[in-house]
């Protein structure tokens, strides 16, 4: 459990420098990843989150994540 608050730490400090692998595991550790038509939709909660699979992940759909997470998190 350490790991993961340190990699999460890690993300939210620097958002726009995030690895394809390291974002899909924070995805996998708070929801799941549902394959389809163009994008992979993260799904997390009741919300839900197109998102590109390059790397490094653009930094808008990291925040975007991030916010996610914080809701669930409240």
């Amino acid at each position: 459990m350490a790991h993961d608050k340190k990699s999460l730490e890690a993300i939210r400090r620097n958002p726009r420098n995030v690895a394809l692998r390291d974002f899909e595991a924070l995805i996998k550790r708070y929801g799941y990843i549902e394959e389809g038509a163009k994008h992979p939709k993260a799904i997390i909660g009741t919300r839900t989150m197109p998102c590109k699979r390059e790397s490094p992940v653009k930094s808008c759909y990291v925040k975007e994540l991030l916010e996610i997470i914080e809701e669930q998190e409240a």
